[in-house]
């Protein structure tokens, strides 16, 4: 195999991804000083939406989508042990999603993007965010062909066998991100780069919402899949034990593509452009789109169980605590299954039609979306680093005691910030403001939540800090090693054609998807609407 080529690539990938990271949690602890209100001097509406917009663009497109285009490559060549197909089509994938992220990065900084990480119009960034957008979208186009190339290949040479579990994942995401980031990328081609470029004089918004709705929640199952291949081929391994069940795996990832993606209206239910009968329809699905997570835990946590045993834990519980917890890879998925569970429970009422109304833009949604993405999705981001950052550099870990402290601040930080979000959500603070301070008595309640967020924020850039550290000080001066190729575990005993390829499963989602957002989309198109009549006629 081309270990060098691919480890180059992966590492190239990763430094993107985590330096956006390092560098979007400090953006964090300031919006959560200044929103306070309690540091005056840091008051700045400007500064502080402009800080939210690069936070969030930072961590939820630019760490995940490099993130995910390394792992994906690590990941192919070692499950499939074959060479990385096209190599240089990789590398300008790579090449035209940092032209993205750089020519988006100009306006944020700027103040000339601060559109938050949805960029709803009919607030207008600069023309260069939506270039740079569309171009990281498209560059990771790129990974998606190659993935998919590969598993089409390796499916052709050895007919009648079943894909590695770590490839099948890793395709059925390139499928996911494929489908689902088509309806951002038509938003940006059709409205939102004509209408910054002043070849419109409007825009449609409620299109545009529509057309975001498409992306904005199947993307997290873009970022959720890694974690879980993470979960089901790497947490076993290093607990000691093997995968519970290979075929519920597979069920989850498929059913995960499947329900994942025409969903995206539970995001819209107070907005008027659609019809309550297709919020409704898209609430089931979001109720549905449970089940893969529920699989995912019944068979992670039977996996830990069996390796528990295995080590000698008895009695109903014992087998928690013969876990090797000092190991970084089963440390996380714990706190991460924790943090999913909590977060879970705030996805549930966010589905809700009615009780979506309760928190709707409120702090409870940032409250559950950083349990979800910061806390589940980015604490085995941080554990497969640890696990692979050897491999790629030819060193040993800089310290794996430290890599514990990180990776339990980082969950202790996660709870402390984020459970204030949810209480202040529940008494009515809203989101998308730059300060809280009113000087009412509603307001004056929310102070002691405010100073538990600060310390919660504090703890996490402590711990992102410590991350940063350990990567850099485990290439520069970790023990060198010789390089061993350690491939994610496989229990593959064979899976049926329907737990093996996709063709049954995209006729599927194109026939929900048409389903789902076919009129939808259509209205806009086909609705006769009237301009206002002029004042007085």
């Amino acid at each position: 195999m081309n270990d060098a080529t691919v480890n180059r690539l992966t590492l190239f990938n990763f430094w993107v991804a985590f330096g956006a990271f390092g560098l979007a949690c400090f953006f964090g602890m300031y919006q959560v000083l200044e929103r306070s209100g309690l540091f005056t001097f840091l008051q700045s509406p400007a500064a502080y939406f402009a800080s939210v917009s690069t936070h969030g663009v930072l961590m939820a497109f630019v760490l995940t989508t490099f993130f995910i285009m390394g792992f994906g490559y690590h990941t192919a060549a070692r499950s499939l042990r074959r060479p990385l197909w096209n190599p240089p089509l990789a590398w300008a994938g790579y090449g035209v999603c940092v032209v993205g992220v750089a020519l988006a990065a100009i306006p944020l900084l700027l103040g000339k993007a601060s559109v938050l990480y949805t960029f709803y119009p009919p607030i207008q960034a600069n023309v260069f965010f939506y270039l740079g957008a569309t171009l990281l979208v498209v560059g990771s186009w790129f990974w998606c062909v190659i993935m998919l190339v590969m598993f089409a290949q390796w499916k052709r040479d050895r007919p009648g066998e079943t894909v590695p579990l770590p490839m099948f994942a890793t395709a059925a995401n390139a499928l996911l991100w494929l489908w689902t980031s088509a309806g951002v990328a038509l938003e940006s081609v059709f409205q939102l780069l004509p209408w910054a470029l002043g070849l419109t004089d409007t825009i449609d918004v409620g299109l545009a919402r529509t057309l975001f709705a498409w992306t904005l929640h199947p993307i997290v199952y873009f970022w959720l899949i890694p974690a879980y291949i993470a979960l089901y081929c790497y947490v076993p391994q290093a607990a000691g034990g093997k995968l519970f069940s290979d075929l519920l795996a597979r069920t989850a990832f498929v059913l995960i593509l499947v329900l994942g993606l025409p969903i995206g209206f539970h995001h819209l239910y107070m907005d008027p452009e659609q019809g309550a009968g297709w919020k409704f329809l898209h609430m089931v699905g979001t109720f549905a789109v449970a089940i893969p997570t529920l699989l995912t835990g019944f068979t992670v946590i039977a996996s830990l169980e069996m390796a528990g045993r295995k080590r000698g834990g008895a009695g109903l519980f014992g087998w928690i605590g013969a876990l090797p917890w000092k190991n970084p890879m089963v440390l996380a998925a714990i706190l991460s299954l924790l943090m999913l569970v909590l977060g879970g429970f705030g996805g549930i009422v966010n589905a809700s039609y009615a009780m979506n109304a309760m928190v709707h833009n409120t702090a409870w949604v940032p409250g559950h979306f950083h349990l979800i993405f910061a806390g589940t999705v980015i604490t085995m981001y941080l554990a497969v680093a640890y696990k692979l950052w050897p491999e790629l550099c030819g060193r040993r870990l800089y310290s794996v005691d430290l890599a514990l402290v990180q990776l339990w601040g980082w969950f202790i930080g996660m709870v402390i910030m984020t459970t204030p979000w949810h209480i202040l959500g529940l008494l009515g603070q809203p989101r998308r403001i730059s300060a809280v301070q009113y000087n009412s008595v509603l307001t004056l309640s929310w102070e002691p939540y405010e100073l538990a967020m600060i310390a919660g924020g504090s703890i996490l850039l402590a711990s992102a800090c410590l991350f940063v550290y350990l990567l850099y000080k485990t290439q520069t001066a970790g023990e060198k090693v010789d390089a061993r190729e350690d491939a994610a575990a496989d229990s593959n005993h064979g899976a049926p054609a329907w737990l093996n390829g996709f063709a049954l499963w995209n006729r599927l989602i194109l026939v929900l998807m048409v389903l789902s957002y076919g009129y939808p989309i259509l209205q806009f198109f086909l609705l006769k609407t009237h301009s206002p009549t002029a004042w007085g006629y």
